[in-house]
């Protein structure tokens, strides 16, 4: 497959699937249901965190979520509500002393900025190579001080220097790319052309597969190797291609490369 073939495929399946009908079987649906932009940063960044295992599972749970918020999820923030929820499990492995150490963090930002936006501005991500581990770093740090300085990676990885990082360049994906179809483009503190692949086992043999890539690893390193590389194709907006890599390795669509 030529180079000029394989990004024909890559924009012909990236358009099949970044389509109105995908957001009902995506996590994206949950942001996308608030129009405060505050709502929005909560809800995305919770809803990327438990989102791995099975799709159902991860909407269910997304729902769980939004109940035990009363769908009011700034608010919910604000108010402290959290402190008085039981144990129980909310996702898999996520369970709800991760839920309440995950809102303090968010609830301390939020006294103190208007929005995570400002906060990420505040933190200067923009200047950075790789904005989302800028960003988690930072927002490791709140979570940390709000919680007695532990730190619970089941929130946000604490191994900035190897991690793929992929539910939160998930989640900046929906705040900062602005086409107006899936993506809410909430965000102008980073532009799209900065954004990373969030790079999960599919869209890794997929891209592996089509000889995107070659690091067997999904971690930091291979990130960056194919969002390189999708920046050749796409300068301004790399991540577009991460609905074909996710299409063409859920559907098994792959044709054979040559």
């Amino acid at each position: 497959m030529t180079h000029s073939e394989l990004k024909e495929l890559l924009d012909r399946e990236a358009a099949r699937i970044n389509n109105p009908d995908f957001i009902g079987r995506d996590p994206v649906q949950f942001p996308r249901r608030f129009e405060r932009l505050q709502d929005i940063e909560i809800v995305s960044l919770l809803s990327a965190t438990i989102a791995w295992g099975n799709r159902k599972m991860i909407c269910n749970n997304c729902e769980k979520i939004l109940s035990l918020m009363d769908h009011e999820p700034y608010k919910y923030v604000m108010d402290e509500g959290y402190e008085d929820l039981p144990d129980m499990n909310i996702h898999r492995t996520f369970f709800a002393k991760d839920f309440r150490y995950f809102l303090r963090g968010l609830h301390a930002v939020y006294q103190r900025y208007d929005s995570l936006a400002d906060f990420a501005r505040a933190a200067d991500i923009a200047s950075d190579e790789t904005p989302a581990w800028k960003l988690v770093a930072a927002l490791n740090r709140e979570l940390a001080e709000a919680n007695c300085g532990v730190h619970d990676p089941r929130c946000l990885p604490g191994n900035l220097n190897n991690t793929a990082l992929k539910r939160i360049n998930m989640a900046l994906r929906w705040l900062v790319r602005d086409d107006g179809i899936v993506d809410l483009g909430v965000w102008d503190v980073i532009k799209p052309s900065q954004l990373y692949i969030p790079l999960d086992v599919h869209v890794g043999n997929t891209a592996r597969e089509l000889g995107l890539l070659q690091r067997k690893a999904n971690d930091k390193k291979s990130v960056i190797s194919l969002t390189e590389t999708l920046r050749e194709m796409r300068p301004e907006d790399p991540i577009w291609y991460d609905y074909a890599l996710f299409g063409l390795g859920v559907d098994n669509t792959l044709p054979s490369v040559n």
